[in-house]
């Protein structure tokens, strides 16, 4: 696929649409920047509007992946050239994501190798090495699946914290001999990843919203956790409900949830590019 060719294409059928960049990003739900990349041939768009994209600019899927009108005459060849470029660009982002899967193991497990040699040869016996080991491990377990599946990997990420998260804690309240590294710990992970899982449901909702939007609502929903985990922890070991430094992070998110939602707005609007 040639993505300076399907670029002008997509540009000329916007205009013969008489759209600007503007309103059909706002169409699709995304920023004007996403069309402009297209439209040079810097990026593709995602599948996942592929088809919205095409309606709207009154095309076939494989009109856009070709860069032109196909005729009947060469549908079929142009079908088959662009399955083949398609899984091509499959195969090359999966070989670019192991590479990068295999760089981030090998350098945890440098990390793994480093804190056992330094404890040997310390301690002369496997003592405070045991607690960043863990704590690696645990961070490949949850990483690793959004290194090397990249978007489609976050789910299986979530799920990973999800289910490794209270072993994780309990292991390190073990090793630590601290009680309340578990109990503690456990009380605000459940509240922090539930907080997680409702705004993985949000911003699968409302996917097309645009980037500040999305932004804005996640500064918002912190809010709430805030307090949550607040609660959690005044009832558990007496500390304040509610302090300055609480008052601060508020206010911070207050702002950012604010500023971002201006900015989603404006963009929405064409104000801003």
């Amino acid at each position: 696929m040639d993505q300076t060719k399907i670029g002008r294409f997509i540009a000329q059928r916007r205009k013969d649409k008489e759209l600007t960049q503007a309103q059909l990003a706002e169409k699709l739900g995304i920023t004007d920047r996403a069309v402009s990349k297209w439209e040079t041939g810097k990026s593709m768009p995602d599948s996942s509007i592929m088809l919205e994209l095409c309606e709207i600019l009154g095309i076939t899927v494989n009109e856009l992946l070709s860069g032109e009108v196909i005729t009947m005459e060469n549908y079929e060849k142009a079908a088959d050239a662009n399955l083949i470029a398609l899984k091509r660009k499959d195969e090359n982002n999966m070989t670019k994501n192991e590479i990068i899967a295999i760089l981030f193991s090998m350098a945890l497990l440098t990390g793994m190798m480093v804190c056992l040699i330094c404890n040997i040869a310390i301690s002369g016996a496997l003592t405070w090495s045991l607690i960043p080991i863990s704590s690696i491990i645990y961070a490949w377990v949850v990483s690793f699946p959004s290194i090397i599946l990249g978007k489609k990997g976050i789910l299986a990420s979530l799920v990973s914290l999800s289910a490794f998260t209270v072993p994780y804690l309990f292991v390190l309240s073990r090793l630590t001999g601290v009680t309340g590294v578990f109990s503690i710990g456990t009380a605000v992970a459940f509240v922090s990843i539930l907080f997680l899982w409702i705004i993985a449901i949000l911003c699968r909702r409302i996917g097309k919203a645009g980037k500040f939007t999305i932004a804005g609502i996640i500064f918002l929903s912190a809010i709430p956790l805030v307090f949550a985990i607040n609660a959690v922890l005044a009832g558990m070991i007496s500390d304040p409900f509610f302090d300055v430094w609480d008052m601060l992070a508020v206010s911070i998110l207050l702002i950012l949830a604010s500023g971002c939602l201006i900015c989603g707005y404006a963009r929405k609007k064409g104000l801003l590019k």
